[in-house]
């Protein structure tokens, strides 16, 4: 197997590093170098995580060596905007499970309700407000479409919602993975998308998301 790129792994909203740690086990049996970051996803904003991130790198690699990045739910968004206010860094490939690209509708009901929830993570990130991906970035996209998870019960809410209001958009707001809507997840400027049977957190412990990841990571698409 040629020489492949470090991959720093990214947990999401609520989680520590070693949630990760499953994936980043199946990675490494085939032979990728991973590393499991963690942040602060509730005390601290998007882009105090995002510095952080950078001067993590900064101890422990060089900003001309290529490396890719793999995030979780909001893991994903860090990603990105990590990747707009430090281009110095060469990205060579992403990937997001579970990431919120257009914003949370379940976020913002929680933001509303119970803004501790969801903490500082909410503004800038999973409000929808995230910087656009630059064009030379190759992001691949895996979103879950089975609905097991907490926030199962806002969306169901927020679709009963829309039925009663007889909205054009409820079809839009069919599937999802527990958490977050699969339109939720979909990225124009993407190199590609990918839909499983997992949801919101089992995909980070399924053997299918880690094989995908890891095809992606080698090739640029996902395997078909």
């Amino acid at each position: 197997m040629p020489q492949q790129n470090p991959v720093i792994l990214l947990h999401g909203l609520h989680h520590a590093p070693f949630i990760m740690r499953p994936l980043a086990k199946k990675l490494q049996a085939k032979g990728f170098d991973t590393h499991q970051y963690g942040y602060r996803s509730m005390r601290d904003g998007i882009k105090i995580n995002s510095t952080r991130l950078n001067r993590w790198l900064e101890k422990h690699y060089n900003p001309e060596q290529p490396i890719d990045l793999v995030g979780h739910s909001l893991g994903g968004l860090i990603i990105r905007d990590f990747i707009v206010d430090y281009p110095q860094w060469q990205i060579g490939r992403c990937v997001t499970l579970g990431t919120p690209h257009l914003g949370s509708v379940c976020a913002d009901y929680i933001s509303q309700l119970a803004p501790v929830v969801v903490g500082r993570s909410y503004k800038d990130a999973l409000d929808g407000t995230v910087a656009p991906l630059p064009e030379h970035i190759t992001l691949g996209i895996i979103a879950g479409n089975q609905p097991f998870g907490l926030g199962q019960f806002v969306l169901r809410y927020h679709n009963r919602k829309l039925r009663q209001q007889n909205s054009p958009l409820l079809d839009d707001y069919l599937i999802h993975d527990g958490t977050v809507y699969l339109r939720e997840t979909q990225l124009e400027s993407a190199a590609d998308h990918l839909i499983l049977p997992v949801s919101h957190t089992g995909m980070l412990m399924d053997a299918t998301v880690a094989e995908q990841t890891a095809y992606f990571l080698t090739n640029g698409t996902f395997k078909r």
